[in-house]
């Protein structure tokens, strides 16, 4: 309809110049945030700055998960900022979503990391999926403190998702599963997870479904919280299913539409991992800054130094780039954009962190000084480029929708 409204209102111009102007019309984007993403931005911001930053460096020598940081940001609203507010939710778009785990990562990439997950994968799955009952059950809870899990990764069956063993077995009005799954981010404290099971391996991804699993139901165990390089205030453990029991109505979709959903809410959880590594970028590059202008060295501030001063340069280009492809990413929500987001922002955070240390020196290797906290953030970022799919996947996918957008498959 568009194109054909445009070659109406365009008969001067010939068939390659109507085509260039449908492709720039494609193309338009905005950076630039509304009120209501503004409002959310400021909001998340002052509570980092007040209350999550002053704690973060305790949180993550303890390796203590963020329960009480969790209570307040759900006061704010956070843990159910995209859910309808029927069920308790704000209501938001995924870009007000994004930037507020932007601010919150900038304080404290574990707590971040948990906001993040608990939306993008889980909370906003039950309220786009879900049906009414369902969302009674898993959501509204999940909007009030409770905290929900994405199960889907395996020992054997990471990127390859088709190669899931966890198995869904049909009995009359219930489903029985039985199997294992890796790395399931706040698993210790959650109270529900989407699992992701095979009713026929045979098919392999086209018999895939997902089930609403509250994690207190019989046969459900929990492993011991993993030790993690980074977020370490964060958790993640292995979930092990022995004949679970389900109502056949915590099944989401139909048999078989498990591939698909687990697909979709990925790309959404690629925003959110990007959100939170272009936090980390900015917490690396306000550090950096923030030391240069006072450390003084051959009678002059760091920033005068033209190496220095080209490190900054660097750091603030990297932050704002992963920061753009963030933005569009979250505002047209496709597979190639997730992905291109996540690529960037990763590789960008864990690069800004390298410089951040390399610009404080031995301080930034030193405990006895905040800044050394960054240097931990360096590893924080380099887990952006593992989990929710690691960099050389998604290069490979924003390589495959390039070439099919082209018609060169």
């Amino acid at each position: 309809m568009v194109g054909s409204t445009l070659l109406k209102s365009t008969k001067f111009l010939n068939l390659s110049q109507c085509m260039k102007v449908l492709v720039s019309q494609n193309r338009s984007y905005t950076s630039k945030l509304n009120e209501q993403q503004l409002a959310i931005q400021e909001l998340a911001r002052d509570y980092t700055n007040r209350y999550l930053k002053p704690k973060a460096s305790k949180l993550d020598i303890e390796g203590r998960f963020p329960f009480e940081e969790i209570k307040q940001i759900t006061n704010l609203g956070l843990m159910g900022a995209c859910v309808d507010e029927g069920y308790g939710g704000l209501g938001l778009d995924y870009l007000s979503l994004a930037v507020a785990v932007e601010e919150l990562s900038r304080g404290c990439a574990s707590t971040g990391m948990a906001v993040s997950i608990h939306n993008f994968l889980y909370a906003n799955l039950v309220n786009e999926k879900g049906t009414p009952e369902q969302k009674e059950r898993f959501l509204t809870d999940f909007t009030k403190g409770s905290i929900g899990c994405f199960a889907l990764s395996e020992p054997d069956a990471g990127s390859d998702v088709a190669n899931i063993k966890t198995m869904a077995r049909q009995d009359g009005d219930y489903w029985i599963l039985n199997g294992k799954k890796s790395w399931v981010s706040s698993a210790i404290e959650g109270s529900a997870a989407a699992v992701f099971a095979t009713f026929d391996p045979e098919l392999k991804h086209k018999g895939l479904a997902c089930f609403l699993v509250p994690l207190d139901a019989e046969g459900v165990f929990r492993g011991k919280k993993e030790p993690l390089m980074g977020v370490r205030a964060a958790t993640a453990c292995d979930l092990r299913l022995d004949d679970v029991r389900v109502p056949a109505a915590c099944l989401v979709g139909r048999p078989g539409d498990g591939f698909r959903i687990a697909m979709e809410q990925l790309d959404q959880g690629r925003i959110g991992i990007a959100a939170h590594a272009v936090g980390i970028a900015q917490a690396a590059l306000d550090t950096a800054i923030n030391y240069a202008k006072q450390r003084v060295a051959f009678n002059k501030n760091l920033t005068r130094l033209p190496s220095v001063k080209d490190r900054l340069t660097d750091m603030c280009i990297l932050v704002e780039t992963a920061r753009l492809l963030t933005y569009r990413a979250a505002t047209d929500v496709s597979t190639k954009n997730s992905s291109m987001a996540k690529y960037v922002a990763g590789r960008n955070a864990t690069a800004v962190a390298d410089h951040c240390v390399q610009i404080l020196g031995g301080r930034g290797l030193s405990t006895k000084y905040d800044a050394e906290r960054h240097y931990r953030h360096y590893r924080d970022a380099r887990g952006t480029q593992i989990y929710g799919g690691v960099t050389d996947i998604q290069k490979r996918l924003v390589g495959h929708f390039l070439l099919k957008e082209h018609d060169a498959l």
